[in-house]
């Protein structure tokens, strides 16, 4: 009766957050007078924070970011007196459910985020629960130190976070789980007190719990299944066992939010080994590979990772086979790191094996598996594929026979999925091809969900062997369990918080597992009016904005790893709504209509799209390639219909015809905008932001200096874009002399031609299908040539690649154009492989444009640059110009901040005898404005070593 009088108890609590929006606003407004942090219940803040990376979504009242304890625990008593629950949350890439919530979410990301202290002599650092995990373990590597556990999210997951969660990583072989790692914890319950958890009665245990482990003791020392380094699923109510050391942090650990909410951690840390290893062993197939997982733990790896070839984009380099696994080891030396790898690999029943120690291509297969949570969620047919059973674990002898079980369930119930993950652990993560759009797909996922579960069990496992179990696995927790310990749990759970005030529907009777599906919001496949075809989304733009499955590699924090871009203006501000998930959550609850109601003509989305630069970085840094510059741009073109638009979009938008008008006149315009009274005034009515230079017109455009120097020629066709036509002919200039020292005959377009990018990147989609069609018909005799299109410019030669053929797939002619266009180098490594460029013999800085990173590629830049003596390589990210965006006004501050994130840094410590090299005029005019110094494209670089 009394479990039943806490149930009822808990959902009245949960039932009271759906009231009007006067009790809303009072709740508010008590918050706002309590708090010192941020307290936001705008449509936008709740919009952000209806789903994690799960496939659950629950509307919350309000969002508060807490500066400190104290906040927390006034936030908590204004709840409490509201009766409203309260959900802590960390970056919200949980994959079960348990980062969403009605009521009050606590928001740690935004304040309390700190690295209090780390202590090298005893091995702890001290946390708040907002701190990133990277933070932790670059403040602990000044001393030769590190966090063990380790998501593949660690570059953006928060401590607080992993504790709920009880993260493990993939280094947990060697290091263990979180809650392994932990040595005391400061928490609020729902109820105010403040408690200090660590080992033993006396350190915070709530009243009445050790009577409740005394009194259970032979279920607690029974009812838990063993042999299980990755038992995370319930609560952990064994580390309360007398033998086990009575240890209250540890048992917190997995609580997913239910029990108290986490303001300070102290952990535990171990030593980095200097140098590291990667032996990567190819096997027959993800089975085999689980076989052999176990036999290699006698050799103390840290790592033992499996993962097969539906994963990999790229399989280049890795052992022959169709499974692998990545097992990394550790030394004082890369030579003994080596020598432990190798011994490995010679002892490992492998089909093939190599040894990886350059520390670059460690990283690289590090991202392959990293990246797998999103890369996972598409089929290789294109299809989708859905957390819901992510992660379950085993016995890592068992893991073999498990996955065979586990293939021949997916065939039974006609579902697909490709397993990965944690071997060595028995812990496999996998995406299924759920279909959790229909009433009859729906059924078959919680079907298919209770036979595996009790497949898990005959194999001895765990429901949860990492990400807990949320809504996805709660519900399933008593065939795990059984009924009389999973009625412990919620005993446990009330004696923290007996009015079920955190967290209710999670872990202690739970919500169904088929309840709060995100999708069910979303209008049917087709229903929404779009311009852009979304032909890897066939052609439904609420599929393409369910791409995002909110793993955030865009919340990236902190230096950013490699040449990534995604995503500069949320590492220019560090808001949600500025990542690429933030945007697309926006997006969903648009296309859903119940938290944000305006649909198309949405202040929030816009508000948020604002900052997108429109660097196309997530289309290929995002693992499931979500195109925020191409939802952008289809959002403007919808929000502006019938509308008048901002200057910028009349002034920058249209930019190609207004130069084209003003070129005749160039000395004159040049000249008044020296005069600075005038260049004022021609800023404030273009939209342009006043800190901003106006660029320099040329006096001779590059097709009158074409028409009177250049002999056409017949292999290639250089396309004059607007940029380089007006802006910079120099680079068209010295393009035409490479190319023709390469002995390649030049022609240019018949007439005149426009990629249409500005158009597009302002959302005037109908101007810029006008655009397009006229230049599909100048470019008729071309196309029907065969001959190659060379754009010198990366954002034009982008959007001919994918704007193009997207906005119009009805025209076979826009595939054609898009399939014919060719970088400058890719030009001459393909029509002119065996020319050698001018040897220069002089290091580089500069900007690989963020454009050429996400869609076209730089390998052959990088090749000709190797081959021209040019040494050292450009940085990554974007210059933050992005086109019109930094030209626009209020875009000033971030557009530096952008740039100040790797192209300024790079460029400074490059010196000043290194040839700064930017292919994009926008990266050029960057650049320029904010260092003094001219940026060069590539041709110009060559045409100079030439001697031109």
């Amino acid at each position: 009766m009394a479990d039943r009088t806490k149930h009822h108890t808990g959902h009245q609590t949960k039932n009271r957050t759906k009231h009007h929006p006067r009790h809303r606003t009072r709740l508010e407004g008590d918050l706002r007078k309590a708090v010192r942090g941020d307290v936001d219940f705008g449509p936008g803040a709740r919009a952000l924070m209806t789903m994690d990376a799960s496939n659950y979504r629950r509307v919350p009242d309000g969002v508060v970011a807490p500066r400190d304890a104290a906040d927390v625990a006034a936030a908590l008593a204004v709840c409490r007196a509201h009766g409203v629950p309260v959900v802590p949350r960390g970056a919200g890439t949980s994959i079960a459910g348990q980062a969403t919530g009605t009521g009050v979410v606590l928001d740690f990301t935004r304040h309390m985020r700190a690295v209090v202290s780390v202590d090298p002599q005893a091995r702890t650092a001290v946390v708040q629960p907002g701190a990133v995990l990277d933070r932790l373990r670059e403040a602990a590597g000044r001393h030769g130190l590190t966090f063990g556990p380790d998501p593949s999210t660690h570059s953006r997951c928060t401590l607080g976070g992993m504790i709920g969660n009880n993260a493990c990583g993939a280094h947990s072989v060697a290091w263990g789980t979180t809650a392994d790692n932990v040595r005391e914890l400061s928490v609020v319950t729902y109820g105010g007190a403040e408690l200090r958890l660590g080992q033993g009665w006396g350190t915070g245990a709530p009243a009445g719990l050790r009577e409740l482990v005394d009194g259970n003791l032979a279920l607690l020392r029974t009812g838990f299944p063993a042999g299980l380094p990755r038992r995370i699923s319930g609560y952990a109510l064994d580390a309360l066992l007398p033998e086990r050391g009575v240890d209250l942090a540890r048992a917190f650990c997995g609580s997913e939010g239910t029990l108290a909410v986490l303001t300070e951690a102290t952990v535990r840390l171990v030593e980095s080994p200097p140098a590291r290893a990667l032996a990567v062993l190819g096997y027959a197939d993800e089975s085999a590979a689980a076989e052999a997982a176990a036999g290699l733990l006698p050799h103390r790896p840290l790592t033992v990772e499996g993962m097969a070839q539906d994963l990999v984009r790229d399989a280049r380099g890795l052992p022959k086979g169709g499974a692998w696994l990545f097992v990394e080891t550790g030394g004082g030396t890369a030579g003994e790191a080596r020598a432990r790898a190798e011994g490995i690999v010679r002892a490992a029943d492998a089909l093939d094996g190599t040894v990886v120690s350059d520390p670059a291509g460690q990283r690289a297969l590090w991202r392959v598996r990293e990246d797998a949570a999103g890369t996972a969620t598409r089929m290789p047919d294109g299809s989708e594929a859905w957390p819901g059973w992510e992660d379950c674990a085993v016995p890592p002898a068992r893991l073999g026979a498990y996955l065979r079980d586990f293939r021949a369930l997916l065939t039974e119930h006609g579902l697909r999925g490709t397993p990965y993950g944690h071997f060595g652990d028995g812990c496999i993560h996998v995406r299924i091809d759920f279909d959790l759009l229909s009433e009859e797909g729906v059924r078959r996922f919680r079907s298919f969900s209770e036979a595996v579960a009790a497949l898990v069990v005959a194999h001895g496992g765990s429901l949860s062997g990492e990400h807990g179990d949320g809504q996805a696995r709660a519900e399933l927790l008593p065939r795990m369990y059984g009924d009389e310990l999973v009625g412990l749990f919620g005993r446990f759970k009330d004696l923290w918080d007996p009015a079920g005030g955190l967290n209710p529907g999670m872990l202690a009777r739970p919500a169904r597992l088929d309840e709060n599906l995100r999708f069910a919001v979303l209008p049917r496949a087709g229903a929404v009016d779009v311009a852009f075809g979304y032909p890897d989304d066939r052609g439904d733009f609420a599929g393409a904005v369910r791409r995002c499955v909110g793993v955030a590699k865009c919340r990236v924090d902190g230096p950013s790893q490699g040449p990534g871009v995604m995503c500069p203006s949320y590492r220019a501000t560090g808001e949600e709504q500025h990542s690429t998930r933030g945007r697309a959550r926006l997006l969903h609850e648009m296309l859903a209509g119940e938290v944000v109601r305006d649909g198309w003509r949405s202040e929030e989305v816009r508000e948020a799209l604002d900052l997108c630069l429109s660097c196309k970085g997530c289309r290929s840094d995002c693992p499931v390639g979500v195109d925020m510059a191409t939802y952008k741009a289809e959002f403007l073109h919808h929000h502006y219909a019938g509308r008048v638009r901002p200057a910028a979009h009349y002034a920058m938008g249209r930019l190609p015809g207004w130069l084209r008008a003003a070129a005749p006149a160039a000395r004159v315009l040049n000249a008044a905008a020296q005069v600075r009274p005038l260049a004022a005034l021609a800023k404030r009515v273009a939209g342009i932001a006043p800190e901003r230079d106006l660029p320099a017109l040329a006096t001779r455009s590059f097709t009158s200096w074409w028409r009177r120097n250049a002999t056409p020629g017949s292999d290639l066709v250089l396309w004059p874009d607007t940029f380089t036509e007006y802006l910079s002919p120099s680079a068209g200039r010295a393009a035409v002399t490479v190319l023709g020292a390469a002995g390649l005959g030049v022609s240019l377009p018949p007439g005149r031609v426009c990629c249409g990018l500005t158009y597009v990147s302002t959302g005037q989609l109908d101007r810029a299908r006008t655009v397009m069609r006229r230049t599909l018909d100048t470019m008729a005799p071309v196309l029907d040539s065969g001959a190659p299109v060379v754009v010198l410019e990366p954002s034009c030669a982008a959007t001919l690649t994918t704007d193009l053929p997207e906005l119009l797939g009805d025209d076979p002619r826009a595939r054609r154009l898009a399939d014919s266009v060719r970088t400058f180098a890719r030009a001459l490594e393909e029509y002119a492989p065996s020319w050698t460029p001018p040897l220069l013999d002089r290091p580089v800085a500069g900007q690989t444009h963020c454009h050429q990173h996400a869609v076209l590629g730089d390998a052959a830049e990088r090749r000709l640059r190797a081959r021209a003596g040019l040494t050292g390589d450009l940085s990554g990210g974007c210059c933050g110009l992005a086109g019109n965006f930094g030209f626009e006004r209020g875009h000033y501050e971030v557009s530096v901040s952008c740039a100040e994130d790797q192209l300024l840094p790079s460029v400074r410590a490059a010196g000043e005898d290194a040839l700064l090299l930017a292919d994009g005029f926008s990266c050029r005019t960057q650049l320029e404005q904010l260092t003094g110094r001219r940026g060069q494209h590539l041709a110009e670089v060559l045409a100079e070593g030439l001697g031109d």
